[in-house]
């Protein structure tokens, strides 16, 4: 009999343990669920077919593409020279504040955390107007040998 009490009392401590460790597995689980720091986290930052200038950007190149992804640093009041993209680019601006002209004399401000289509085929420049370097991020889609930008040295900077 006394082993039989045995018995059952280990049974109900080790249901009750069991219970216990489930019904913390699953308050963890939720708690993860409901903390996004713990979880994937998806965000669309731009889907378009227009460069930040409102222009329809050209159908795609026939051919192998190239993936291209570029780091820059510009320096507080870095102008960029005057230039043009044969190739689709955009990125995303993490650090500082860029202005973009075009020869047109329109302006983009692209602030930090802000996503930036590039004009294709059409002369323009950048300037770090800021007090700290602007880090800006490129993808470019390429083919081989392509460059990812033309500069155009003829024309003067103001």
């Amino acid at each position: 009999m006394r082993k039989m009490k045995l018995w059952v009392l280990a049974t109900t401590i080790t249901v009750i343990c069991g219970t216990m460790t489930i019904m913390m597995a699953c308050n963890d689980a939720n708690a993860q669920n409901e903390n996004p720091a713990t979880s994937v986290q998806s965000t669309e930052l731009i889907r378009t077919s227009q460069s930040w200038d409102g222009v329809e950007l050209p159908n795609y190149l026939q051919g192998r593409p190239e993936l291209v992804a570029v780091k820059y640093v510009f320096p507080a009041g870095q102008k960029l020279g005057w230039h043009h993209h044969p190739v689709m680019n955009y990125g995303i601006l993490v650090q500082g504040e860029l202005t973009i002209i075009g020869q047109d004399g329109k302006e983009k401000v692209v602030h930090e955390g802000e996503v930036v289509v590039e004009m294709v085929n059409t002369i323009h420049h950048g300037e770090n107007r800021g007090t700290k370097p602007v880090i800006l991020y490129m993808f470019y889609l390429s083919q081989k040998d392509l460059p990812l930008a033309v500069q155009h040295p003829e024309i003067p900077l103001e």
